[in-house]
């Protein structure tokens, strides 16, 4: 019986490492969008990542382009309500919400966007394999 109720425990920390991981990295995510830091992107990005946001799909080499070198310019951005949703030992979906402020050609924004990221866990690290958002009116 003390077997298996620290097994148990052990099993729920090593879960609550994880969540706590994939949190911290979506604000990463959020961070780096303003330091339009491609190195986080890199570590970020699966190979073979795939983007969706409204009805335009790239890849991870369209998205780490935009991260550099697109018009926008994000002077803040932070995550809202985010939630993980755990399939198993490798697999998790996080959603919330992605709040970002900035300049682009046609002025001052806020946008809010709601996410939907699927990170797999490879090697012992979590990386984003796919991420859909939608541009809130």
């Amino acid at each position: 019986m003390t077997v298996l109720l620290l097994a148990v425990l052990f099993s729920a920390n090593v879960q609550d490492a994880d969540t706590r991981a994939l949190l911290r990295l979506e604000d990463e995510w959020a961070s780096a969008l303003v330091k339009r830091d491609s190195v986080v992107f890199n570590r970020l990005l699966a190979p073979g990542f795939v983007y969706t946001e409204d009805d335009q799909m790239t890849d991870r080499a369209a998205v780490l382009h935009s991260v550099v070198a697109g018009s926008d310019t994000i002077t803040a951005a932070h995550n809202e309500e985010m939630q993980v949703h755990r399939y198993g030992a490798v697999t998790a979906v996080v959603t919330g919400w992605l709040v970002v402020r900035g300049r682009g050609s046609s002025g001052a924004f806020e946008r809010r966007y709601r996410f939907t990221d699927t990170w797999v866990k490879r090697g012992g690290r979590w990386r984003i394999v796919a991420a859909q958002d939608y541009v809130a009116p």
